[in-house]
């Protein structure tokens, strides 16, 4: 396979998504390894706290965006009895370890699809929640991801995401980049012979806008009760959003054009 230059792809909202479906297909096999390891093994924790934050109810429909291997699809299921859990990956290498876990452990209320998560073929508000595991950082458009995530949601239904942040410490940003640059490079040299595999995680973070402008983002898209929980610090983040339901989305939208017009008439 013909190595993409990193920095050039992840700088360009075009490239953006070969060179990730490219380094994706590679990792597949050794993604949860590499997970666990530079979490030294705490990200499980921080998915079932995503996964309690999201009170999902037995008979909700849930989709779990960028899915992976389906470590929070798995999580999810677990807590619905006549709802489904859909996950949704591009990576038809995390979708085969994904299904051969479902597989082997028996559960009926996954399934697992190949998809792009910007455009999906879902009808509106199809879903109770939607969550996703350091899926936003990855898209070339976040704006974009997240009117396809307001789109999908039903009113009420809830979104959240998470994924590294970007730590309020100009000094604490400092070290954790580096230390991710440091790990993440010997770690893809000595399982991929390629440094720059893992060196992508800190190289994106410095094109991510983090958690504080990402909640932005969600209010901007027209979410509600925004937020955010911040884990080591803000190296790690939880936002969380609601789709407001119809008739106060409407309410509130209709006040803003009267407003809009009163000034504009002013």
């Amino acid at each position: 396979m013909h190595r993409l230059p990193m920095k050039e792809h992840i700088r360009s909202m075009e490239k953006r998504q070969v060179y990730v479906n490219q380094m994706f297909a590679r990792i597949a096999p050794k993604y949860d390894l590499v997970t666990r390891v530079l979490s030294y093994g705490a990200d499980v924790k921080w998915k079932r706290t995503l996964v309690e934050m999201a009170e999902v109810e037995p008979h909700h429909d849930v989709l779990d965006l960028a899915c992976g291997t389906g470590d929070i699809a798995f999580l999810l299921a677990a807590k619905i009895k006549s709802g489904q859990v859909v996950g949704v990956d591009i990576t038809p290498g995390m979708l085969e370890i994904a299904e051969k876990r479902r597989q082997a452990l028996g559960v009926g209320n996954i399934c697992f699809e190949q998809g792009d998560i910007l455009r999906l073929s879902y009808p509106d508000d199809r879903f109770d929640r939607i969550t996703t595991g350091y899926g936003v950082r990855n898209v070339p458009s976040i704006p974009g991801l997240l009117r396809e995530v307001f789109r999908l949601l039903k009113p009420g239904g809830r979104f959240l995401s998470l994924d590294f942040g970007k730590p309020p410490s100009r000094f604490y940003r400092f070290i954790y980049l580096n230390y991710l640059l440091l790990v993440g490079s010997t770690m893809g040299l000595l399982l991929h012979g390629d440094p720059d595999v893992y060196r992508y995680i800190p190289e994106s973070l410095k094109l991510y806008p983090g958690q504080v402008e990402l909640e932005t983002m969600m209010k901007t898209t027209g979410f509600v009760e925004t937020g955010h929980v911040n884990v080591l610090g803000g190296a790690i983040a939880i936002n969380f959003g609601k789709k407001p339901l119809e008739s106060l989305w409407l309410a509130e939208n209709l006040s803003s054009r009267t407003e809009n017009l009163k000034e504009a008439n002013v």
